[in-house]
């Protein structure tokens, strides 16, 4: 039987960039057409770093434009996903009060310590899971209180990245589970905010809308947005996995109930999906997170830096006029000699933007390793700090689980550095499944597609992808070396 097309259209919003991805559904095979792509670029003003909301949501509205210029006035639903834990605070009128702060900003400095004085560490973990970041929604609100606590009083609400971009579209104020299961203010067990907790921290119940299930009709465009842009048509706007991490896991072509991936993006998200959160001390003390995914199901995962840092690398020698691609700079690192220096990638030293080859390079001196000198070295360096502490990671996965992984699923946009791909094999001492790279939009698209009854359940979507984009397999080589090197790097890094 011959499939009728259908059309979803998924927004994902990365921490520097954001696309429209059309998927169509046809004869049992999704095909993936870049609709619009857009820069998004944090501005700082007054000393504070922020993202460009509005501006963010022009470009939403252009995606929407451009389908139609493209041809495709019969888009049945669109879903969007963001980065996790920041917010937009709306007054008693709906208005925006002043453009999101960016979890990259200072305001966060010490807060961490901060918060333990009113909710001791362990007691914070048992009532939300969540692992300490700074940046945290949790800790971005007690920095709020303390700088601007008059800006909370005059708040009606305040809704996650995707949820605001949702509302400025449909009017429809909700809270999606997975995109609020990264503010450190849920309780991993029944996917709401822990009311005890935001007492605790003097937060008001009713701060953050009810939260809904991934696969949620939020609602259709507001009539405004259709007579301003001229569309012809008018899809059902669903609240899909709205943090880009949970629809990426949607998107793992996995077989099997236990399996490892990597989200590999600007962070990288290593972890495996469980059907209850963990909340063990073991998983405390490795800082372990338990993130909402589909289906009420655990994303135990860590954040790991991820190509931030190649990133900022690039971005110092693309001011100097050193232009190269991220694709050469992965084929001068597989020229230059191995495992000669390594970073913690997860050191506080990397966090911030700026000189990011200078603090390289000020690591491997202070910590008495050979000071890599060319692009090649620097990059290599990087890619090799960063398949150690996924090796970290997965061992303490495995700790905490008490399941083997035979595998680690690699997907996103990271996933076609060939060179990280290969270095991870090697690292790990097991088999890397590299693909898909469109894992975000795919898995947006997989949640509408669920939504809207094309697809019976996520086992089902995962055996789609898996008929529909290719992956590629990398052996482990030269494992003793890496076994070997991997000592040093366990007395560099933060237990």
């Amino acid at each position: 039987m011959v499939n009728v097309m259908k059309k979803h259209l998924a927004f994902d919003f990365g921490a520097s960039g954001g696309r429209a991805i059309l998927g169509v559904y046809e004869n049992g095979k999704l095909t993936l057409t870049e609709i619009h792509r857009f820069l998004n670029e944090p501005v700082e003003t007054n000393g504070t770093l922020h993202w460009d909301a509005l501006r963010l949501f022009h470009e939403l509205k252009q995606g929407l434009l451009k389908a139609q210029q493209q041809g495709h006035t019969d888009i049945e639903t669109i879903g969007i996903d963001t980065w996790g834990v920041d917010f937009g605070l709306l007054d008693k009128n709906g208005d925006l009060l002043g453009n999101p702060v960016h979890y990259r900003d200072g305001r966060t400095d010490g807060m961490i310590e901060k918060s333990f004085a009113v909710m001791p560490k362990e007691q914070q973990y048992a009532h939300c899971g969540l692992q300490f970041m700074q940046f945290n929604t949790l800790y971005q609100l007690m920095a709020v209180k303390r700088d601007s606590p008059e800006i909370l009083d005059i708040a009606k609400q305040a809704l996650f990245m995707p949820d605001l971009f949702n509302y400025f579209l449909t009017g429809a104020r909700v809270c999606e589970q997975t995109i609020a299961s990264t503010s450190a203010l849920c309780n991993p067990a029944t996917h709401d905010f822990d009311t005890d907790l935001m007492h605790t921290f003097s937060l008001r119940d009713d701060l953050f809308p009810k939260t809904v299930k991934p696969g949620t009709v939020t609602g259709h465009l507001r009539e405004s947005i259709i007579k301003e842009l001229g569309l012809k048509y008018n899809p059902a706007v669903i609240s899909v996995a709205q943090h880009d991490t949970a629809s990426a896991v949607m998107a793992v072509p996995a077989d099997g109930e236990h399996f490892a991936y990597i989200s590999s993006g600007t962070w990288s998200l290593l972890g495996t999906e469980t059907s209850a959160p963990c909340l063990s001390d073991e998983a405390m003390n490795l800082n372990f997170t338990n993130e909402g995914g589909y289906n009420d199901t655990t994303r135990l995962l860590k954040n790991i830096m991820g190509l931030w840092i190649i990133q900022e690398c690039k971005r110092q020698w693309d001011r100097a006029g050193e232009i190269y691609s991220f694709g050469e700079l992965a084929d001068m690192a597989s020229k230059a000699q191995p495992l000669r220096c390594l970073i913690d990638p997860d050191d506080d030293l990397f966090m911030t933007p700026n000189a990011m080859v200078d603090r390289i390079r000020a690591y491997c001196e202070k910590t008495g390793q050979y000071v890599p000198k060319t692009h090649g070295e620097v990059a290599r360096c990087v890619y090799e700090s960063l398949a150690m502490k996924y090796r970290f990671a997965l061992e303490g996965l495995e700790k905490i689980t008490g399941i083997h992984m035979p595998v680690l699923h690699v997907v996103g946009g990271g996933c076609q550095n060939k060179a990280l791909c290969q270095y991870t094999a090697d690292a790990i001492g097991r088999d890397v499944i590299a693909g898909p790279i469109e894992a975000t939009a795919i898995g947006n698209i997989v949640c509408q597609m669920i939504a809207s009854g094309e697809l019976a359940d996520l086992k089902q979507g995962r055996a789609m992808i898996a008929d529909s984009f290719e992956t590629t397999v990398y052996h482990p080589a030269d494992t003793a070396a890496w076994d070997a090197k991997y000592v040093d790097f366990l007395k560099l890094i933060k237990h």
